[in-house]
């Protein structure tokens, strides 16, 4: 079986299920990860994704996936933490929000849900960050 070239795969179609409502209005002054004092959010879904909210519960931790819609898609190769004093990498070995498909991984936890609208602890993602999936942690438990 051949493997197919990624230059002639057509792109992927995402569809957006929401937006991030945060305190975070500017990028800079926004934490660089969950636990680094990131204040709580609300992950508001469009009616349309109701359905896929159902099972989540007050206390679960989750992944949301955000489309870093401010990131630079151009970088390629950065300095670790944006700290010139680490050596430059490749993006990938980062988790810098600056790469060709910017999408953020946010692991944190429920504290509310009103509907279509989560509550979610410790979230460094800005106001209006347009959320792209959210997926459930699994413990050695949940397999």
């Amino acid at each position: 079986m051949s493997t197919p070239n990624p230059s002639s795969l057509e792109p992927p179609l995402i569809r957006l299920l929401g937006v991030v409502e945060s305190d975070l209005q500017d990028p800079s002054a926004a934490p660089l990860q969950g636990d680094e004092d990131a204040p709580p959010a609300w992950l508001v879904f469009s009616s349309a994704a109701s359905p896929a909210l159902e099972g989540l519960s007050v206390g679960e931790d989750i992944l949301v996936l955000t489309w870093l819609h401010l990131a630079d898609r151009q970088v390629m190769r950065v300095h670790p933490r944006g700290d010139e004093r680490n050596p430059v990498r490749g993006v990938f070995g980062t988790r810098s929000p600056h790469r060709p498909n910017p999408i953020g991984l946010h692991r944190t936890r429920i504290l509310e849900i009103q509907g279509t609208r989560v509550r979610v602890a410790a979230l460094e993602a800005v106001n209006g960050t347009p959320i792209i999936d959210v997926k459930a942690v699994l413990d050695g438990d949940d397999r």
